[in-house]
């Protein structure tokens, strides 16, 4: 037993569960790959003033969650907390969208990190994949993203979840809904944290999950009432592009997300076995936030997907991935010269592209059996000297217990017919 385990609020990734969420990963971002998405990777840490300018100053997770240091000179840094403020960076500061095809498309991959108190399905580190199509307004391309992620959803074999939808307007309209949301909460009973948010940003009162908070919403203004007409086109070709496709949502008109730059469209995917943290993944337009960190105007839109968050979907639906096997083949030699020609044979195979493992230590037939069994492997390559001096080893079949002698050399064919 070690002196140390993991900090507060966070895991550790161990097979076998590891293996899922991989495959989750991988699920996720083949509709990406799929749709001309190019990965990008940034570092863990960033700029305080990035995720304050762009996250939001009001926001939760940066007035309250965000984990901050200061380098030996001086500079303010935070792990990030969010992964689209780093991307449009990384590609400002690497100027892509200059390189003439427009929308830069990109996919990331990777852990992100807020102090909130630890709860089920909530922690302090946690992992996202996640996708954003810089420098292009286009409802085909907010439409697009939504529908890549409904497909892995799908592709995973969930069904529970809902997609909700809704629109925040932009800088011509939400400015006079802004002022009708302010009147109207000024003359709530409001705690005076909640009431500094009516003028720092009213839309997130409207995200108050405390039902005294969201009784008296009853009857507040809706963004969806104010939208000017350039908007209200624009939400509807969302909605058209979305129903043409098969994806099933539901306007949500209280739906605003935790983050300041969205605008227009905006979405969460939700799944109702997860209790009160129910929120899956979601995203939406952002067509404001390259200036805001010092950009030019480059309309975007993204979206992240909780790994953590879907993997406790897949098992609240009993839904188990078919995971090829870490191992197809498990060697076992007895005796010194058997153990290096097996060894051989164990490279051989890998270089083939099959998964192979050894009996590593010395281990007796019966113990390395049992680590034949334990490995999930189909196969167990069996040799002793007499094998050897017959120039064989055995094939053995761990599901069957069929065992057949073969020649070395014709191991990966025999193995790969097998397969066919």
């Amino acid at each position: 037993m070690t002196t140390f385990q993991a900090p507060k609020g966070t895991y550790d990734l161990i097979p076998p569960d590891s293996a899922t969420y991989l495959a989750v990963r991988e699920a996720i971002s083949g509709p990406l790959r799929r749709a001309g998405y190019g990965y990008i990777e940034t570092p863990g840490f960033e700029s305080v003033e990035l995720f304050s300018r762009g996250v939001g100053e009001s926001t939760d997770i940066v007035t309250k969650e965000m984990y901050t240091l200061t380098t030996k000179g001086g500079d303010q840094l935070a792990l990030r907390p969010e992964g689209t403020a780093s991307v449009l960076r990384a590609a400002l500061e690497s100027n892509l969208h200059r390189l003439g095809n427009l929308p830069v498309k990109l996919w990331y991959s990777g852990s992100y990190y807020r102090y909130e108190r630890p709860q089920a399905g909530r922690y302090r580190h946690f992992s996202q994949v996640g996708a954003e199509a810089i420098g292009s307004e286009d409802p085909a391309l907010d439409a697009e993203l939504i529908i890549l992620a409904v497909d892995a959803y799908r592709s995973l074999g969930l069904k529970n979840f809902r997609l909700l939808l809704n629109s925040l307007g932009d800088k011509e309209c939400r400015p006079v809904y802004r002022a009708a949301l302010q009147d109207f909460l000024r003359g709530l009973d409001l705690d005076e944290d909640t009431r500094k948010r009516i003028d720092i940003n009213p839309l997130r009162v409207l995200d108050d999950k405390r039902d005294a908070v969201q009784k008296q919403l009853v009857g507040a203004p809706m963004m969806r009432d104010h939208l000017c007409e350039a908007c209200k086109a624009y939400h509807e070709q969302v909605r058209e592009l979305l129903t043409a496709a098969g994806v099933t949502f539901e306007d949500d008109p209280k739906l605003v997300r935790g983050l300041d730059y969205y605008t227009r469209t905006t979405f969460e995917f939700v799944h109702d076995g997860l209790g009160s943290q129910s929120a899956v993944g979601g995203g939406g337009r952002y067509d404001g936030l390259s200036e805001m960190i010092g950009g030019p105007a480059l309309p975007s839109v993204g979206w992240a997907l909780g790994v953590d968050r879907t993997v406790l979907a897949l098992k609240a639906e009993g839904v188990e991935l078919e995971l090829p096997s870490a191992t197809e083949v498990f060697a076992v030699p007895l005796g010194e010269e058997a153990r290096r020609a097996l060894f051989g044979v164990v490279t051989e195979l890998r270089r083939a592209g099959i998964a192979t493992d050894f009996a590593f230590g010395g281990k007796g037939l019966k113990n390395a059996m049992k680590s034949a069994n334990r490995s999930g492997a189909r196969y167990a390559l069996v040799a002793g000297e007499r094998d050897l001096a017959e120039g064989v080893v055995q094939l053995k079949d761990l599901e069957t217990g069929e065992q057949s002698p073969v020649a070395p050399d014709r191991i990966v064919d025999e193995l790969r017919g097998r397969r066919a």
